[in-house]
């Protein structure tokens, strides 16, 4: 190795000359060794991100094909759940098909709940999805959340309204006299059972890929996968997004389940 030396200096000023030369390159050298590893880092978590993207696409990617493979069960054209307690429960997504399903699907020993409040759907609770058994406080509490999630209360920013069941029996078409009931309307007559509902709801996937929405208990019970929403101002779509990079499945499944009025991920 060469070396220029100053005459005009002497052995120290030229070493000083030397050491702070070095001192610079070593400085150099340090920055670009945390360049490099700065980039390798950043470039670990890029792929490890890709990684994840291209297996959430490819999950989302069988849950379309189980969806398309898959036969639609009869319930599926309405609000649906299944309670921790294994009771199918059916709901109304509007006034047409709350009409339909009062009219066609509520049997004997069922159970009809709504609440005080126009325009919010009835759920039935279907007796012979658990034959033999009758659901208990558990699920009767587990459907009384889920009304109040889906009725006007959630989209008009309430905490809570009243919810009721009855018999099918006491849920009719007939109004008093000189009243007229409008589409998916019904008269209750009778005594009615109140149960105090807490708001709260989650939207999960199911192990044959069906996205189900109901209170957060319920949904608990079915879902490996789930997340917890609240009332919110979000779009809708973007809230689906979000929830689908959690869960997986269809976005237009997610958005179904959605309570209208708008909802954000709970945190």
């Amino acid at each position: 190795m060469q070396m220029e030396l100053d005459l005009n200096k002497s052995v120290e000023q030229n070493a000083e000359v030397y050491f702070e030369k070095a001192k610079k390159a070593r400085r150099k050298i340090d920055g670009i060794n945390k360049a490099i590893a700065s980039a390798r880092e950043k470039l670990e978590r890029l792929h490890h991100e890709e990684k994840e993207r291209l297996v959430k696409k490819e999950e989302q990617k069988k849950a379309v094909e189980k969806k398309k493979a898959r036969k639609q069960e009869w319930y599926e054209k309405f609000r649906w759940f299944f309670s921790s307690e294994g009771f199918l429960v059916v709901g109304g997504r509007d006034a047409t098909t709350n009409e339909i399903m009062i009219k066609k699907h509520a049997e004997k020993d069922d159970l009809v709940f709504h609440t005080d409040m126009a325009g919010s759907p009835f759920f039935i609770v279907k007796a012979n999805s658990q034959p033999g058994k009758k659901p208990t406080e558990k699920t009767l509490q587990e459907v009384a959340d889920t009304t109040c999630a889906y009725s006007r209360a959630w989209k008009l920013g309430m905490s809570t309204t009243e919810v009721f069941w009855v018999n099918p029996d006491q849920v009719s078409k007939t109004a008093q006299p000189g009243e007229f009931l409008p589409k998916g309307a019904f008269m209750i007559r009778g005594k009615t059972n109140y149960v105090k509902p807490r708001l709260n709801i989650a939207i999960g996937m199911l192990d044959d890929g069906r996205v189900m929405g109901a209170s957060v208990n319920a949904v608990k019970a079915h879902c490996k996968k789930y997340v917890e929403i609240s009332q919110g101002n979000e779009k809708t779509s973007e809230t689906a997004k979000k929830i689908r990079a959690k869960i997986g499945g269809d976005l237009d499944d997610i958005i179904k389940v959605i309570p209208s009025g708008g909802a954000k991920v709970r945190k």
